[in-house]
């Protein structure tokens, strides 16, 4: 039987990484996409450990051109592309008062238009085949506005539109689309996601509260590998979904802003003490963060 040739962006470190390894541990052919090569150690290095290889390609989802070049390669060596996982993203702290546009645009373009760009580039084959499937990594926050995170919950809720556009759209050719949504899951975007402009002074609060959030989420933090098992499922599952989610905090904070009236969300915001806003967040939204 030939494997199914997968591509999974954003292959070189967190959830990208563990989904490419575990696909090809179940028996894909998968092509991780990296920006650069010559910076896939980590990736090579533990794809062998697993005794699977993972082929590269090299491609800047954040480019036109360098999209289509990435995936003309990968059409080139492969013949065809049966998935593709838009995994590649950024995050990106800020309130909307202290976001340049510049910002708002720069994680777009990663986090929605990257994504549009990759799907642009294999539905053409996928559509004549009449097969396959898109899987969108997107987030909790792409379901409630998470504080101080305004270019990434803008990004996120952007993309979660979109996926809904494309299954509708692709129905009728056979491709399926499936929205990943994670909670809090390990992975380097903690390390690399610490800013907090705070260029007025007047949002200390919504930024310490911002890092109690990511303080808790460190603390419970579930592993990657569990997300790539979730991608997995909606791959090759014959009882689809549109929307999965997945990782610490994800159900409960789903459920909890679902069953919020609008009322009480904004109300939320107006808590002036701390302490008193980790205790109603907590309450409301089903998960602990008084405890950080």
């Amino acid at each position: 039987m030939t494997s199914p040739i997968t591509v999974v962006t954003g292959a070189n470190s967190g959830i990208g990484r563990a989904t490419a390894i575990h696909l090809a541990v179940n028996g894909h052919r998968v092509f991780g996409t990296v920006r650069a090569v010559t910076k896939a150690e980590k990736l090579l290095a533990a794809a062998a450990e697993q005794g699977v290889e993972i082929e590269l390609a090299e491609l800047d989802v954040a480019d036109d051109a360098s999209v289509e070049r990435g995936f003309a390669d990968i059409l080139e060596r492969a013949g065809r592309v049966d998935h593709l996982v838009n995994n590649a993203g950024v995050g990106g702290n800020g309130v909307v008062e202290e976001c340049s546009s510049e910002q708002f645009l720069d994680v777009m373009n990663v986090d929605l238009v990257g994504a549009i760009r990759c799907s642009r580039a294999v539905l053409p084959q996928m559509r004549e085949r009449g097969s396959g499937t898109i899987v969108n990594v997107t987030s909790v926050a792409g379901r409630f506005g998470a504080m101080a995170q305004a270019p990434y919950v803008a990004s996120k809720w952007a993309l979660e539109g979109v996926s809904e556009e494309m299954a509708l759209e692709l129905a009728a050719f056979g491709i399926r689309v499936a929205i990943v949504e994670p909670g809090v899951t390990k992975s380097s975007i903690f390390a690399k996601n610490i800013d907090a402009p705070n260029n007025t002074g007047a949002y200390d609060a919504h930024y310490r509260r911002m890092f109690q959030m990511y303080a808790a989420g460190i603390q419970n933090a579930t592993d990657a590998v569990e997300v790539a098992e979730v991608i997995r499922h909606a791959i090759e599952t014959d009882e689809p979904e549109l929307r999965y989610l997945v990782s610490w905090g994800a159900a409960e904070m789903v459920a909890g802003r679902d069953a919020m009236s609008a009322a009480d969300w904004v109300r939320l915001g107006s808590i002036a003490d701390d302490a008193d806003y980790a205790r109603r967040f907590s309450e409301l939204m089903g998960i602990d963060i008084t405890g950080v």
